[in-house]
């Protein structure tokens, strides 16, 4: 049985935009985000149109927005302090990083049963998300954890495959295809879109391709996955369930926002990743209309 994130309503499924918090961390001095923190921050989100946050780190939560977690875990024996502690903070939900991609199937699997159980034990909403260095690192393997754990719902991030696997070499429409049963178990999903050559990509409106898209139209490729993903989360959630949307735009120390040295050698990201994250909130909304 799926158990996505529900409001408790008797509404139809619905999308809610939140933000990452990470996505605030270490902007330029330039951006249009105007530098304020804890409850002041989350109230110019609230202005701003998101509709709830969520938080990597155990720091206390606010009510000024609902809030969902993220963790990370290897081993069986690390799951049940992971979901009481995301229990007990009050989060929604929680998205997880599994295992490093290198276990045998017999671990995997021991694993996946382990977070399926506390999930349902918890009654905490728990989304696998497809990410590098993790157990759905890969495509292929996704699909085949899927076939072999019906109840497993996801967090999409599909920056990793896109670019990661560089999706577009070979035939982007054959692997659209191929992803379908990963399109109908998503149930988070976090917003970043990459180029085939890397992580992070900046976009520079709703519409048109992107002054960075020489080749294909990187954007117009995340639309459709975008999409496919909403559409699979409608075909199967019922009254009161909610996707969330996340954008997630990172800093270039960890290697995901590309920097360029300015005239005076001071390395600069090449776009304001809150003002990118505003346009990410509004594609979602426009592609869960055209999703439903």
């Amino acid at each position: 049985m799926k158990h996505y994130l529900n409001d408790g309503t008797r509404e139809a499924p619905k999308l809610k935009v939140y933000l990452n918090l990470d996505n605030l961390y270490d902007l330029p001095a330039d951006s249009i985000w105007p530098g304020l923190q804890g409850e002041e921050a989350l109230h110019k989100l609230k202005e701003d149109g998101f509709e709830g946050v969520q938080v990597t780190d155990l720091s206390p939560r606010s009510d000024v927005l609902p809030c969902c977690g993220l963790d990370r875990i290897n081993r069986p024996d690390e799951v049940e302090d992971v979901f009481k502690r995301h229990k007990d903070l009050g989060d929604a939900c929680i998205t997880l990083h599994l295992a490093w991609g290198i276990e045998e199937d017999e671990e995997v699997d021991a694993l996946l049963d382990a977070v399926l159980e506390a999930s349902e034990g918890h009654d905490l909403p728990a989304f696998v998300e497809t990410h590098r260095a993790t157990l759905t690192q890969d495509m292929w393997r996704t699909v085949q954890l899927l076939k072999r754990h019906p109840a497993l719902l996801l967090n999409a991030d599909y920056s990793h495959y896109y670019c990661g696997q560089e999706m577009v070499y070979g035939g982007l429409d054959m692997k659209l295809d191929f992803m379908n049963p990963i399109f109908d178990r998503t149930g988070f999903m976090h917003g970043r879109i990459a180029a085939p050559g890397f992580m992070q990509a900046p976009i520079d409106g709703l519409d048109e391709k992107p002054r960075l898209a020489i080749g294909g139209d990187y954007l117009a490729d995340f639309k459709e996955m975008w999409k496919r993903a909403m559409a699979g989360f409608l075909r199967h959630a019922g009254a009161g369930d909610v996707l969330v949307f996340a954008p997630e735009l990172l800093t270039g120390k960890f290697y995901y926002a590309r920097v360029f040295p300015d005239a005076h050698g001071i390395l600069r990201e090449e776009s304001d990743r809150y003002a990118q994250a505003l346009l990410y909130r509004e594609l979602a909304v426009r592609c869960f209309k055209d999703a439903q």
